[in-house]
């Protein structure tokens, strides 16, 4: 059973940080596109940024620059670290690999 677990989720300040960890079982990561997602109040789930099956990173326009994806060398962690925090970067966040989904976590930015 694979299981995908958030976490590091909270209110943060514009201009802050913060780390989302998402923690797969199954140490199934090779070979699997993998990323986060995320989804607003009153809009669709976004791509954030993915590593692609075929090994390139794909950042979405809105958080080029600020955020960047990470994974231990395990292969058991994926990480998300959010720099320069935007108001409008207020959402659920998800990791997904392959055809597996967190449960989310929710950001905040707010002042």
């Amino acid at each position: 059973q694979v299981q995908l677990v958030e976490s590091g989720g909270g209110l943060v300040q514009p201009g802050g940080s913060l780390r989302l960890s998402c923690v797969v079982s199954g140490n199934i990561f090779s070979n699997r596109a993998m990323g986060w997602y995320r989804q607003a109040p009153g809009k669709e789930r976004e791509l954030v940024v993915i590593f692609t099956s075929g090994a390139s990173t794909i950042y979405g326009d809105s958080v080029k620059g600020r955020f960047t994806i990470f994974r231990d060398n395990a292969l058991t962690t994926m990480y998300l670290q959010m720099n320069s925090l935007k108001v409008e970067d207020t959402a659920v966040y998800y990791c997904q690999l392959g055809p597996w989904w967190g449960q989310g976590t929710q950001v905040v930015v707010s002042s």
